[in-house]
């Protein structure tokens, strides 16, 4: 099941390289607005992903959701916080959410099975 991770980091990586060669002016703000924006402020950067990771469940972006999932595991947070952040975004949500926390969850087991 750790191949979902990898193909999916493999996939994102080829694609922002060529996104970022494209030298779209507007494309690469957007990615520096981006990684600025998690980086510990105010809020600790375990904060800003989870609150990433809940804000992409609720728009329903499978692609973001597993952004922050894998960078949320690489800061620590355990199972137990990625669920109650989690529960959140699907009673924010809506049930329509429940498919997006279903992979979400795959892609944490896959995660923890790269240990």
């Amino acid at each position: 099941m750790a191949d979902i991770v990898t193909e999916f980091n493999e996939y994102r990586s080829k694609m922002n390289e060529k996104l970022l060669a494209d030298n779209n002016k507007i494309v690469k703000r957007i990615f520096n607005l981006d990684t600025n924006a998690y980086a510990a402020g105010a809020l600790d950067v375990k904060t800003k992903e989870l609150l990433g990771l809940v804000a992409s469940a609720v728009l329903r972006c499978d692609d973001c959701i597993k952004y922050h999932l894998e960078t949320s595991y690489k800061e620590g947070i355990t199972r137990e916080e990625m669920m109650e952040a989690m529960g959140i975004a699907t009673l924010v949500g809506g049930t329509i959410v429940v498919p997006h926390l279903r992979r979400a969850y795959e892609f944490w087991e896959a995660l923890e099975e790269q240990k």
